[in-house]
């Protein structure tokens, strides 16, 4: 499988975990998705019967925890650098790549009346919890193109989702805990 390929087969996995997720806990059906071309979001699909496009990011931490983390060869240089992460604390590197991700997704324009932005944590070491505890810490950008942004708080999504924009949705979920 090339590059391209593994990009769209995550993606639409991480869309499909989703839409259950958010399905299971709001009741609204989120059905039959497909793959878009670059100046549209990544995936779309049917939410409630309107049509809803899902930009996907995934959350790794670093190039070099993404290469680890996807099952590549690792140099002995890449070693190296893995290490050497291990000594900056987790919540620092969490904060620092959601933040990446929110603000490079922020620039970009979407054909699209409504998009809402999906990251699928890919880190082991980082869990739904551990972002709800920090998601006070993120800075949101001013102005972005998403209606919504979710994490799913893993590659499998067992610790369900969390909804980072808006505000209220965020602040209704930190109630809960």
């Amino acid at each position: 499988m090339n590059g391209s390929e593994e990009k769209i087969r995550l993606e639409h996995e991480a869309a499909r975990i989703f839409m259950r997720l958010y399905e299971q806990r709001f009741g609204v059906k989120m059905r039959h998705i497909w793959h878009n071309e670059p100046a549209r979001p990544d995936v779309s699909c049917y939410f409630a019967e309107q049509k809803l496009d899902l930009e996907i990011a995934h959350l790794y931490g670093s190039e070099v925890e993404a290469m680890h983390i996807l099952g590549r060869d690792l140099s002995v240089e890449t070693h190296r650098e893995l290490l050497a992460l291990l000594r900056t604390p987790a919540e620092h590197r969490l904060l620092t790549a959601l933040n990446r991700i929110i603000s490079n997704k922020a620039d970009k324009y979407y054909d699209s009346s409504q998009v809402w932005l999906v990251i699928r944590n890919a880190n082991p070491l980082w869990s739904r919890r551990e972002m709800l505890e920090h998601c006070d810490k993120l800075h949101m950008p001013k102005r972005h193109p998403f209606s919504q942004i979710w994490v799913v708080g893993d590659m499998s999504g067992q610790s369900g989702i969390l909804p980072l924009y808006p505000l209220k949705l965020l602040q209704q979920e930190q109630q809960q805990c």
